[in-house]
């Protein structure tokens, strides 16, 4: 056995003890029936019911980020991906339908086609749109509302959104000011795009299947680890706030047109729902929220929750991070609020 592969099952068993542990803490603390117990039994609850749900998708994306890396060169991505600005970010919005992962899979994805030279305003509007605009969550979406307009209206603003949040980084960033270290491709210069790149290293022949596939399923056993540091501690932040702030008092002001979208656009960020899944808890949401707040809860939750947040911060510097909360939180908000006061639905 390789030192790779040593080192994997080293740290998946200490994994694997760290959970053993907490496990009997949750279970002896739980056995006195106490308040303290009572709190804890929901927040414990309330956090495996969001890891769980949420980390087959990022086993999913993490085996998508090792085959990208032993199959797809940076070669490939110059030949796929248009020169044009506007159609290369065009092209990243609707990239979710050839790699179908939710906010939590698409993180390790993003960065590794980042190492493999695809520009930045196209990872950006993947990243944002990806966790809607895939055919998983069209099916959910359809299976919960029907063909109508909250259907046709978070694809339609899922894709506003995150093509402008992607323009924005297009015309206004370099990679080096954007990404951290590790998820930047070796350059010789470039654009500020960051679209025109010249790899340092010589091309290499691509890799045997087997190979290949051996060498995929190390990085993506070593990138589980790195990015699922992120999903636990974000999924134990949003059990936390589910746990401290009452619901009922966030349902309480969803009265009107403007209130209404900012406290589903909480409600989706604290809720951390995966977007596979978040169709029908919306659903619970008609006749007492506003359609322009449902789909507000519908663009943003996928795009920005806090398990995705903390996942951010393993390929952007925090600056950006900010950005990328604030832009898509204001779009939204904007969209839901003229929704609101503008058209019946």
């Amino acid at each position: 056995m390789d030192s790779v592969a040593k080192h994997t099952l080293r740290r998946l068993a200490w994994m694997l003890l760290g959970f053993s542990i907490v496990i009997v803490l949750l279970a002896a603390v739980l056995s006195t029936g106490d308040d303290a117990g009572t709190i804890l039994s929901i927040f414990s609850t309330r956090f495996l019911g969001i890891f769980i749900e949420a980390v087959p998708f990022l086993l999913l994306g993490t085996l998508a980020s090792g085959l990208i890396d032993a199959f797809i060169s940076a070669d490939d991505i110059a030949r796929w991906i248009p020169r044009n600005p506007f159609l290369a970010t065009i092209m990243g919005a609707f990239m979710g339908f050839a790699f179908p992962v939710c906010e939590c899979g698409v993180v390790p994805v993003v960065r590794r086609l980042f190492t493999k030279g695809l520009p930045m305003s196209v990872g950006v509007t993947f990243l944002l749109a990806a966790p809607v605009m895939n055919p998983i969550v069209l099916v959910s979406t359809f299976v919960a509302f029907g063909f109508g307009p909250v259907l046709i209206g978070r694809f339609a603003i899922t894709l506003i959104v995150a093509l402008i949040v992607g323009l924005v980084f297009a015309f206004a960033a370099r990679p080096q000011e954007v990404l951290r270290p590790a998820s930047l491709m070796p350059v010789r210069g470039g654009s500020g795009m960051g679209g025109d790149v010249i790899p340092l290293y010589a091309r290499t022949p691509r890799k045997s299947l087997r190979a290949g596939l051996r060498d995929a399923i190390v990085l993506a056993g070593d990138e589980f680890f790195e990015m699922g540091r992120y999903l636990i501690l974000g999924s134990l932040l949003a059990a936390a706030m589910q746990t401290l702030v009452s619901q009922d008092v966030l349902l309480a002001l969803g009265k009107g047109p403007v209130v209404s979208v900012i406290v589903l656009q909480v409600l989706a960020f604290v809720l951390s729902v995966c977007s596979t899944v978040d169709a029908f808890l919306a659903l619970a949401f008609t006749g007492t929220f506003t359609t322009g707040s449902i789909l507000a809860f519908l663009t943003f939750g996928p795009m920005v929750d806090i398990k995705s947040t903390l996942m951010f911060l393993g390929v952007f510097r925090r600056k950006v991070v900010v950005y990328l909360i604030v832009l898509p939180m204001l779009l939204t908000m904007l969209v839901g609020i003229w929704l609101n006061l503008n058209v019946s639905l």
